[in-house]
């Protein structure tokens, strides 16, 4: 099975312009753990719970005065709609990312999710061992 068979298409997306406030309330009101950052339809980073929490939050700095591209995760690892699941559940746990931002000819058309593997029972075992390859602590 190709990547392009489960991914979510219609990927919610934030601007580098876009202010952290933005980023956590589309986050909330899509019960999504992370927003991808884009420049025009390029992909150029991702925005995590944690990204908020860590980078905005704890350095006690003003929401609505941190823009995206300030906090955003930058070295952004993608991959192509084609693919198989095998190989991005492999990409996952090589890279300890939970989500996988699918690229076509440089334009975001998808993302897929630790979760998105875990409820296909043909992929439930590749979630697992991604899982267990996340959470070992980098060293």
């Amino acid at each position: 099975m190709k990547l392009k068979d489960i991914m979510t298409k219609n990927v919610a997306t934030v601007s580098l312009e876009s202010n952290v406030l933005e980023a956590s309330r589309k986050m909330r009101d899509l019960n999504i753990g992370a927003v991808p950052v884009v420049d025009g339809e390029r992909p150029v980073g991702i925005i995590t719970d944690r990204d908020i929490v860590l980078r905005c939050v704890a350095e006690e700095k003003d929401a609505t005065k941190v823009k995206a591209s300030e906090i955003m995760t930058k070295k952004l690892i993608t991959v192509n709609p084609e693919i198989n699941v095998k190989e991005a559940a492999k990409i996952m746990a090589e890279h300890q990312i939970r989500r996988l931002p699918v690229v076509e000819n440089g334009k975001l058309v998808g993302i897929v999710s630790l979760g998105d593997l875990a409820t296909k029972p043909n992929f439930s075992d590749e979630a697992g061992e991604a899982l267990t390859n996340i959470s070992i602590p980098v060293k």
